[in-house]
């Protein structure tokens, strides 16, 4: 499988794409207003403590204050057990032979909270080291947790943690022992390390480097921590782009083509200081063609934000964001492959589990999932398109959870959400729909028009009024021999002057007083 990672670079924004075979299987976008917040650390202050909610609130100096839940205090490798696997117990408390390593003042040890039946002992002012998981969504602000993590290229730092742990994705048992058997060694004092699935067959140097590296980091966190006063940011990790080198770019990826010299540059020295041989897989694109066009990646990617997803068999998926959740219909189009109903529906939803998993992956859609396939009436049948969407999940880097297809042929899906959709990140709410994609049809404005001055009649004491609305719905009102709004005036005894205005929506009006202007329209609406 070619896989290979094109990066385009502009003022404006930088894009990253990863494909697989030349298809698009990874997108991601950085920009400057709404720049990759998750791993930084902070210094924070707790603002409130809600043990209802089993939550804390922490000022971080953000608009709104993070989130931190109990379950996210004092349990630093939590979010990572699913990709770990647990070390045996003489491994988590190996402690002999060890390097020091930094500490923290105990004015700063927020991350290490006592429990009083079972809720942590937290105090409004406290100062608290916290880390970023969750960027901000919506309204809601950041999820934080006091497991204090750093990466790396090879290792995941963990202080104040003493377990050790290696990616589940590496399976060989003697390359496990020999990686365990290195963290180990080289282990600091007071601190947990993860072994991370690049780090497969690279000798220990690597990984000892790697690791004095997050030391120093860390030390230098340690450092900012204690001069200065919440909210302060104190370890800012790496861009959105140098992250995907970071983390995807390994012996699978023959080629990374970069059109802007700058990140040509920050690139190559990143990889200069973790490995220094994969630098001639780094190419700068000079053509005068945009890179995205020159490698058909920019029309797939506008298909990222159509709601409906044609599929090769002439099925369709129809993909609905919710306020909960997100909801995905499966339809069969004109596919009849065969006179068998159930065959061709099991054909249109084994296509569609691969399609749907690589749309979430793409669109990075996290949260609730609900997915409507087509109707199957042998059980056997199900159990495969369950099993065809297990497979599929397995390419996916974030937590997925599936449950199995219902008898209604629902299938509910979990997906780890750790950052805005592009649908949420790219787009903005319509000011004429306000983000329906629906219009309230002029004749009910009209309707609505009416009803005020209807209103207005009864209680209002000056008879001279401004109308105020989109040309389009001025034109029905005039677009008579005897237009509705002389109808209004000779009717509701009124005065009433037309004013066509294109900045309103087609549902909206206005009512202003002729003789000073001020705005009436919501003394009738109360």
């Amino acid at each position: 499988m070619a896989k290979e990672i094109i990066i385009n670079s502009s003022t404006d924004q930088t894009r990253v794409a990863i494909t697989e075979d030349g298809n698009l299987a990874d997108f991601f976008v950085d920009y400057p207003e709404n720049r990759r917040t998750v791993g930084d650390i902070y210094l924070g202050k707790v603002a409130r403590v809600i043990p209802g909610i089993k939550a804390a609130f922490i000022d971080i100096g953000m608009k709104h204050d993070a989130f931190l839940h109990f379950s996210d205090i004092g349990q630093r490798t939590k979010d990572l057990q699913s990709i770990l696997d647990e070390d045996d117990e003489d491994d988590a408390h190996e402690t002999t032979n060890l390097n020091s390593g930094p500490t923290l003042p105990e004015s700063l040890r927020g991350n290490i909270v006592e429990l009083i039946n079972g809720v942590p002992k937290l105090q409004k002012g406290q100062h608290i080291l916290i880390q970023i998981t969750k960027e901000p969504v919506s309204n809601k602000g950041v999820r934080v947790t006091s497991a204090i993590s750093i990466p790396g290229r090879f290792c995941v730092l963990l202080p104040f943690d003493n377990k050790i742990g290696v990616s589940k994705k590496i399976q060989e048992y003697k390359e496990r022992k020999r990686l365990r058997s290195i963290a180990r060694s080289i282990l600091p004092k007071d601190c947990g390390l993860i072994i991370r699935t690049v780090a497969k067959n690279q000798p220990e140097e690597l990984l000892s480097e790697d690791l004095k590296f997050l030391k120093k980091q860390w030390e230098a966190l340690v450092e900012m921590a204690k001069s200065e006063e919440p909210p302060k940011l104190v370890h800012q990790d790496l861009s959105t782009t140098i992250s995907v080198i970071r983390d995807l770019f390994d012996s699978d990826v023959s080629r990374i083509h970069i059109d802007s010299k700058k990140l040509y540059k920050q690139v190559g020295d990143y990889l200069s200081g973790v490995h220094h041989e994969w630098i001639e897989r780094v190419e700068l694109f000079r053509s005068s063609k945009p890179i995205f066009e020159a490698f058909h990646i920019e029309e797939k990617i506008r298909s990222l934000f159509a709601r409906k997803v044609l599929m090769k068999s002439g099925g369709y998926l129809i993909i609905e964001h919710t306020e909960a959740m997100v909801v995905i219909d499966v339809n069969s189009g004109k596919y009849a492959a065969n006179k068998e109903q159930e065959l061709n529906s099991l054909k249109t939803d084994i296509e569609a589990a691969r399609e749907i998993a690589l749309q979430l992956r793409l669109r990075d859609i996290g949260g609730l999932i609900v997915i409507d396939f087509i109707d199957l009436e042998d059980e056997r049948n199900r159990k495969k398109v369950f099993d065809e969407l297990k497979k599929e999940f397995r390419k996916d880097r974030a937590k997925v959870s599936v449950l199995p297809m219902s008898d209604f042929g629902l299938v509910e899906i979990t997906r780890q959400r750790i950052r805005q959709n592009i649908m949420q990140a790219l787009t903005e709410v319509c000011l004429s729909c306000n983000g329906t994609g629906l219009l309230i049809k002029k004749s009910h404005t009209i309707y609505d028009i009416e009803e005020w001055i209807k209103r207005y009649s009864l209680e209002g004491r000056n008879r001279r009024i401004i109308l105020q609305c989109r040309p389009e719905v001025a034109a029905i009102l005039n677009n008579y021999f005897i237009s509705k709004l002389v109808k209004w005036q000779l009717k509701y005894r009124l005065f009433i002057t037309l004013q066509q205005d294109e900045a309103l929506a087609n549902d909206q009006f206005k009512f202003l007083l002729k003789k000073t202007g001020d705005d009436i329209t919501e003394d009738m609406l109360k």
